[in-house]
């Protein structure tokens, strides 16, 4: 019998457990429990029903026992950038808030009062995004400065479901970096910035790197789920998980892990937070093996998902690309990078406000609003491929497109003729398949990475768009 891990991997959107083997030399996965994540309005801001999250990861736990796999170990990836903040009673303070709520606002000049912009990134390399921690702890310092002050404990998301899980606090590294407050030199927290910004540097914990174990289940929660198992953290930030699922070893070749956001880059050893990085607007977020992910955020599929919610989700993807593909002569392109993108009431107005305000053709129907939206994206990733390749002074030969965004045909079409590079696409399920093999390399099933790419590159159907 071969040993069964677990990866916990929960979206913005939604959530799932999966199960992965080895079964004849192939990872085997085996999808046991799913469930529906989104932000929700409480007392004005959007916010993560926290408490139902973890209700869902006990219930797809006991899941796992119903069917008679029980994992040896387990880990969870999230979604990067959001906290929790806990008191003396580890209690969370205020809520759980969602990185699309609009608290950050302002936030960034009342940082770089204190820490000018420049001298932020030669710190950090993370590109500026709103949402950031760091822009999160200001709000929270400035308007709600008694939960600062209260604050004895800061965790990531995903490391708050894992002390829940096991009573151990730790700061994960690859969602750390997210925050914009570890130095890519130490790889650890900036105490000094840190010190410097006002925010309370005894409430962050030790940093762990993917791999390491925080023990097992506390016995309450082992008496809840029918069993015990070990906690191992894979890249708990789901885009790291992503990237050490990328199918390949050599190094001709960028990264896009596609989904809700687009995330692409490529795979380095050292940090570039230069000048001529930052005006590229290129991040340094942490890696599996303490490699960094050189890459840029741009919206994704976000802009898609919310367009198929706007129509009451009536259409599938398949279908949505479908229509796309029959008007892709339709002349009209969008910045996805534009805020009014970010969490607009209604995506298929912003868009086409959008087209009104620029003098472009309007987009009326869905094949021509998400034509729109998937040649933009294209361009996007044409546009910041030639960033990296200037940046990096060398070019890339292929694309590789890992995640559910893979399963995009249309786009991955428009991807290969916008870049003039090979796309491959494939595995679908980049994140959990990273996050199962952070586990099996700890439990020595792979003698390295290398190795673990290989064999996803044999276990999984890649698709080639030339």
């Amino acid at each position: 019998m071969s040993n069964y891990y677990l990866a916990v991997d929960i979206g913005a959107s939604s959530g799932r457990h999966i199960l992965g083997s080895m079964v004849d030399g192939k990872i085997v996965l085996e999808e046991v429990y799913r469930f529906e994540n989104g932000m929700k309005k409480i007392d004005g801001h959007l916010c993560w029903d926290h408490e139902q999250l973890f209700a869902n990861i006990k219930a797809g736990l006991k899941k796992c026992k119903e069917i008679g796999k029980i994992p040896t170990s387990m880990g969870i990836d999230t979604w990067g950038v959001d906290f929790a903040l806990l008191d003396e009673k580890d209690e969370v303070l205020g809520h759980m808030y969602g990185y699309r709520d609009s608290r950050t606002k302002g936030m960034d000049d009342e940082v770089y009062k204190i820490i000018p912009e420049d001298e932020l990134y030669a710190r950090t390399g993370i590109q500026k995004e709103m949402f950031n921690t760091i822009y999160q702890l200001m709000s929270v310092k400035m308007q709600q400065p008694e939960d600062m002050k209260k604050a004895k404990t800061y965790l990531g998301v995903p490391d708050y479901f894992n002390f829940l899980l096991t009573g151990t606090k730790a700061n994960e590294y690859t969602e750390a970096t997210t925050g914009q407050l570890i130095s890519p030199v130490t790889k650890d927290w900036d105490y000094e910035l840190i010190e410097r910004l006002g925010f309370n540097k005894e409430m962050f914990q030790k940093v762990v790197t993917p791999g390491t174990s925080l023990g097992h289940m506390r016995p309450e929660i082992a008496e809840e789920i029918g069993y015990d198992m070990e906690l191992v953290v894979p890249c708990t930030h789901d885009t790291g998980s992503a990237v050490l699922a990328v199918p390949a070893n050599d190094d001709d070749f960028v990264y896009i892990s596609s989904g809700t956001w687009s995330l692409l880059g490529i795979e380095r050893s050292e940090a570039d937070c230069s000048p001529k990085s930052k005006e590229y607007n290129f991040t340094n977020e942490g890696g599996y093996d303490y490699k960094f992910r050189y890459l840029r955020n741009i919206m994704g599929l976000w802009m898609i998902q919310s367009v198929r919610h706007n129509l009451d989700d009536k259409y599938g993807f398949a279908e949505i690309c479908a229509e796309a593909e029959k008007c892709k002569d339709f002349p009209s392109r969008v910045d996805v990078n534009d805020d009014c993108f970010m969490a607009p009431d209604s995506m298929i107005d912003e868009v086409k406000d959008y087209c009104r305000r620029t003098n472009q053709q309007v987009p009326e129907t869905l094949g021509e609003i998400a034509t729109v939206v998937y040649a933009s994206l294209a361009e996007c990733y044409d546009k910041t491929i030639k960033g990296i390749e200037q940046s990096t002074g060398r070019t890339y030969s292929r694309i590789h497109v890992v995640g559910g965004g893979s399963n995009a045909g249309y786009l991955n079409e428009l991807t290969a003729k916008a870049t003039g590079k090979e796309v491959h696409a494939g595995p679908g399920e980049a994140t959990a398949i990273g996050n199962i093999v952070a586990q099996m390399l700890k439990a020595k099933e792979f003698a390295s990475k290398e190795e673990a790419r290989d064999v996803i590159h044999q276990s999984f159907d890649i698709k080639v768009y030339k």
